[in-house]
């Protein structure tokens, strides 16, 4: 198990937002993850658009919808950073989607065809970071507590046909075993309301364990750091 780099910053949002910066201008795989934190993040994200020429935008889940539903992640992200990339006319490496339209199986096998395209020897590319919130029952990207996509240790993409948090529609998910494919994993948590899933995943005591996904983390990632805002932070 690894140990993970905790940070508890007044403000974690613009450290989220220079990550992902640093990773885009090294012309990087990068993988993004939804939610309203993570939103403001690519909105000071885009105000550098030319720092995303050339990188590889990847999605960590996405809940089966359409493109445009307002529950999107990728209506989400494209609304904050891809249009403001695309309106300053930058172009990135590629914009890889999960297309939540064809359903969670379906849109699992597509995009493990994205992923197995986008590399010269055949497999998924190296990410080189992997965004990640952290919901209030600590599930990470649409991995959820109990479910056995938790236990999935082969395939990078899985479907799930009940979410287990709101928005309840299906979804489609990275992995652990994507997860582990990243240099970089960064897990982003503000606000009380994450208080409790941040301490079961990572405060005194906490062990691995399908009860919290986030907690499983440190089993299969290669270097993990957790930013924080001090509400979040209450329980470790």
């Amino acid at each position: 198990m690894i140990k993970p780099n905790i940070q508890v910053l007044d403000d974690p949002v613009p450290a989220f937002t220079q990550a992902l910066l640093d990773a885009a201008r090294a012309v990087g795989h990068v993988a993004l993850t939804g939610g309203s934190t993570p939103k403001v993040a690519y909105e000071q994200a885009a105000q550098q658009p030319g720092a995303f020429a050339g990188a590889h935008i990847w999605f960590g889940d996405e809940r089966c919808v359409p493109p445009d539903d307002e529950r999107s992640n990728f209506g989400m992200a494209r609304q904050a950073l891809l249009d403001p990339i695309q309106q300053a006319e930058v172009m990135l490496g590629g914009c890889h989607r999960m297309k939540g339209e064809l359903g969670p199986d379906a849109g699992a096998e597509d995009y493990t065809s994205q992923l197995s395209a986008a590399a010269d020897t055949g497999a998924s590319p190296e990410f080189d970071l992997i965004l990640l919130g952290i919901g209030p029952d600590a599930h990470i990207a649409s991995m959820f507590p109990g479910q056995d996509t938790l236990h999935e240790r082969s395939s990078l993409v899985r479907g799930v046909p009940e979410a287990g948090h709101e928005p309840y529609v299906p979804r489609i998910t990275l992995t652990f075993p994507a997860l582990a494919r990243a240099r970089h994993v960064l897990v982003l948590a503000t606000g009380s309301s994450k208080a409790e899933a941040i301490g079961k995943a990572f405060g005194p005591g906490a062990r691995p364990g399908p009860e919290a996904p986030a907690s499983m983390l440190v089993e299969h990632v290669r270097s993990l750091t957790v930013l924080l805002d001090r509400d979040a932070a209450a329980q470790l």
